[in-house]
């Protein structure tokens, strides 16, 4: 497993989080709430962050579902410009239909708002669901502070049948679907665990993504192509990003990626790739790793000279194709790239056909005329062909190499050569500078290749980009006005001048000086409390488990809490919990089972069942989620008649046997009586007995010879226990 340095840029990320939640607090035409507390559509209003009463139409509390305010079919119940705030809890969606598309708000400064509000709701998709969320012609929205996934670990049309999603299975395909949308600001969202896609978006324009997280998801991470229609234009930027573990399911238990797969064996696996696209496309400070083909893939842009890519202190490692491609004007600067490729070999259902793919390259640039390609201050290392790899395009293209350090590794294809710096078969005029490369093949003109850049770790799994103390990387070139910070947005340069590649080591030593660390203070949060269970129906007096979950959401400067749980059933059914308390700390998530059983005389219908959370803090420790429980009706009894053989001889007897059940249960003592019709429609013969133990009886008589006894007879059956009757009917025939 990597950390991500750009983890330490915590108090940035930190700052922008509150920023974004600030801006919830925007006045909107009408605020709606969400709970799991609240009530139907009939019920409540929406119009308050409260719980339903409990009986009563048209009351002032909120809903207990998204869905109602978007159902799936019929009008949405909030209009452009509202705002949606779903309290934390868990929302399962899809099993009536995917929620209908989010209504476009009035302007690009009047936005309908669809946020979590007082923490992080948790929405998941069931019933196979196309979508979680639909942004399907969506234009001046906002979405943010959501976790959305599904519930199960399946991957969506896995080639191995073990892994595969099938229709009894509580899982969605795509948690976020968008097309023809325009001027959107997601922000704060945790996409992860889906079937198929975290994301599945084009024809966009003007999207704003801060502080996403897109992992481990079944087919890919964000995919582009939704059929016609989806190229992107305007301003595409994402800030403060994760894409991880795509091309993997997730375990629903543990969050543990598993049966990873690509292209070889009919999955897909790109962290984020779109179809042919234009726009101008920003990334910033992302992380994107362990995708099982390309990291970032962004070689469909349309290469037209008013688009372009730049990418900032992004962090790509470990994916099975390239880290990095781009199509066309592109920007690369102050990130690490890390190509090993070959990090899945003989792992899950991954094949060597799946490793490597374009030779591996970390970085690989596709010209098409006219283009300008700035690679500088970058950290590049890896096992593929060349590192920097460039094709097509013409003489007018322009590639420029500035300020970067390459790391060569055996490549993948034959140890025994180690990979290039840069190559590939573009005809651009190419420029290089101020470069530095270790244990590459050849050293281009305009690097310098014989000395150890002295980095913290050089080992291809472990890759720490970072300089030591004395590394020859330091004050190395002349300062770039264009860049004047680094991979942790610290100063460039720090000293007499810049140092090559994607750290700026600060003036006083190789270390950057660490941020000081504040006083601890502890902030209380509410939990955030899970329950889910069967959904499908099940017989009066079954026993059904519901896993329960519970995250102490207070601060790191907070003690451990135990919080106590209680549970909620209806009035004389039995409801047992695995433990009455979870001692938790901050951040820590723990788990408890709710078994609930139904009396066997219960009547069918659907049955609200409920936990909550308390502890010696007071309210704010108080939150509770609710799931159903659903009786199925009772079965009707049925009867089955039978021969032992088709046809008999005069004289013979005969055999028939009935067979009584309620459902799939046999059912014992009941009174069958059989009339056998002969042949000349006249005369009848009447036999009764009463069913054994399983359910069944049989009687018997010895056919006559006459006339009246040679053809076809009709049998009817009546069955009779109690106030329940059932019939069946057969024939036979007797012959001379």
């Amino acid at each position: 497993m990597f950390n991500s340095p750009i983890g330490q840029n915590l108090p940035k990320l930190a700052l922008a989080l509150s920023i974004g939640l600030g801006a919830i607090g925007s006045a909107q035409a009408a605020t709606y709430y969400v709970r799991t507390d609240g009530g139907d559509a009939s019920q409540c209003n929406g119009l308050s962050n409260a719980a339903y009463p409990g009986s009563g139409t048209g009351q002032s509390c909120a809903w207990k579902s998204p869905i109602i305010a978007l159902p799936a079919s019929g009008s949405a119940r909030i209009a452009g410009g509202d705002t949606l705030r779903i309290v934390p809890g868990t929302y399962q969606l899809g099993s009536g239909g995917y929620m209908q598309p989010i209504p476009s708000g009035p302007s690009r400064t009047s936005k309908t708002v669809v946020v979590g509000y007082g923490g992080t709701p948790k929405l998941v998709g069931v019933g196979g669901a196309h979508r979680v969320l639909n942004l399907d012609g969506s234009s001046n929205v906002e979405v943010g502070n959501l976790e959305i996934t599904d519930n199960s670990d399946c991957v969506y049309g896995h080639s191995v049948s073990s892994a595969a999603c099938t229709s009894s299975m509580p899982w969605a395909r795509v948690g976020l679907y968008a097309r023809a949308s325009n001027y959107v600001w997601l922000h704060d969202l945790n996409i992860h665990g889906l079937g198929a896609r975290g994301i599945n978006a084009g024809g966009l324009s003007n999207w704003t993504m801060e502080r996403l997280k897109i992992n481990k998801n079944g087919s890919a991470g964000w995919e582009g192509n939704i059929g016609t229609g989806g190229s992107n234009s305007g301003n595409m930027v994402m800030r403060d990003i994760e894409i991880a573990w795509n091309g993997c399911g997730e375990r629903v238990s543990t969050g543990e990626p598993w049966a990873c797969w690509a292209q070889q064996t009919g999955g897909y696996g790109d962290g984020f790739g779109t179809t042919d696209t234009g726009g101008n496309w920003l990334i910033e400070d992302a992380f994107i790793h362990h995708n099982t083909s390309d990291g970032l893939d962004m070689r469909y842009m349309d290469g037209a000279d008013t688009t372009k890519v730049t990418l900032r202190r992004v962090y790509s490692v470990a994916n099975a194709g390239n880290q990095v491609k781009i199509k066309g004007n592109s920007v690369v600067e102050n990130s690490v790239l890390v190509g090993q490729c070959t990090y899945f070999r003989g792992k899950y259902y991954m094949t060597e056909g799946d490793l490597c793919r374009a030779y591996g390259s970390s970085l690989l640039l596709i010209m098409t005329g006219n283009d300008t390609a700035t690679i500088r201050h970058n950290t590049i290392a890896g096992e593929g062909d060349a590192q920097i790899a460039y094709g097509e395009g013409t003489s007018t293209d322009k590639i420029f190499i500035q300020n970067n350090l390459v790391v060569g590794f055996p490549y993948y294809a034959n140890a025994s050569n180690q990979t290039l710096f840069s190559g590939g078969g573009a005809p651009a005029a190419k420029s290089f500078s101020g470069n530095m490369g270790w244990k590459v093949r050849s050293c281009p003109t305009g690097a310098t290749c014989t000395q150890d850049p002295q980095l913290r770790n050089m080992t291809l799994a472990s890759f720490d980009a970072e300089p030591l103390s004395g590394s020859p990387v330091i004050d190395k070139v002349t300062m770039n006005s264009a860049v004047n910070s680094d991979f942790l947005l610290q100063p460039r340069p720090s000293g007499s001048s810049s140092d090559v590649g994607a750290y700026e080591v600060q003036a006083g030593g190789a270390e950057p000086t660490p941020t000081p660390t504040p006083t601890p203070t502890c902030t209380r949060g509410t939990p955030t409390v899970g329950l889910t269970g069967p959904t499908t129906a099940v017989a009066a007096g079954t026993a059904n488990k519901y896993s329960v979950s519970v995250k102490n959401n207070d601060s790191s400067g907070c003690s451990n809490t135990t919080f106590s749980l209680a549970r909620s059933v209806p009035s004389g059914w039995t409801g047992t919990l695995s433990t009455t308390g979870l001692a938790l700390a901050p951040g820590a998530s723990g788990s408890a089972v709710l078994t609930v059983t139904s009396p066997g005389t219960a009547s069918a219908g659907t049955y609200g069942i409920g936990v909550g959370t308390s502890s010696s803090v007071g309210s704010t420790h108080t939150a509770n989620a609710s799931a159903t429980y659903t009786v199925a009706a009772p079965a009707g009894m049925t009867e089955a008649l039978s021969t032992s053989k088709s046809s008999y001889k005069a004289k013979e007897r005969v055999y028939i046997t009935a067979r009584v059940m309620r459902g799939t249960v046999p059912v014992s003592g009941a009174s069958v009586d059989l009339v056998a019709l002969k042949p000349n429609n006249i005369n009848t013969i009447e036999l009764s007995g009463k069913t054994d133990s399983n359910g069944y009886v049989t009687v018997s008589f010895i056919s006559g010879s006459g006339t009246s006894s040679i053809g076809t007879y009709k049998v009817t059956s009546t069955a009779t226990s109690g106030t329940d009757v059932a019939k069946a009917t057969t024939s036979f025939s007797v012959y001379k």
